[in-house]
């Protein structure tokens, strides 16, 4: 007989955060969510991404004061932000830092952030919780 480990599956919880209508388009908005501090981002599709508000490259918690745009990632085109402080640039779908190199984090932090599943009910934002990811690469803060 073969014994799998299989990890329990984890259920979101979801967290009603803001009204769709409170948050801009294209820009942040800081949330406190279970005692996390989140970076919202709705974008021009009406779509709301969540990260760590926390900068893993000075330690700051001010991503939602960062740039929002666009780059092009492996032949697609993704929303990014970039940091208000250090400008460095991240994936708001992944948290992937797109501007890794030469560049190192605030010990104990990973370069990535973390990102939250985040849903629209009736015009309410609500974030899901934990995390989705600790990252592209797995790490986490």
């Amino acid at each position: 007989m073969t014994v799998l480990d299989t990890p329990p599956a984890v259920t979101a919880t979801w967290t009603a955060v803001c009204r769709l209508d409170d948050l801009a388009p294209e820009r942040g908005a800081a949330a406190l969510v279970d005692g996390e501090q989140l970076a919202l981002f709705r974008l021009v599709d009406d779509s709301v991404l969540a990260v760590q508000q926390q900068d893993p490259f000075c330690g700051a918690f001010v991503l939602s004061r960062g740039i929002v745009g666009t780059r092009h990632v492996a032949d697609e085109v993704v929303p990014t932000v970039a940091s208000p402080m250090h400008k460095q640039v991240f994936d708001l779908r992944t948290g992937a830092c797109l501007d890794p190199v030469g560049k190192a984090p605030v010990l104990g932090l990973a370069a990535d952030l973390r990102t939250w599943p985040v849903r629209v009910v009736d015009g309410i934002v609500e974030v899901g919780g934990p995390a989705v990811s600790d990252g592209p690469a797995g790490g986490g803060a």
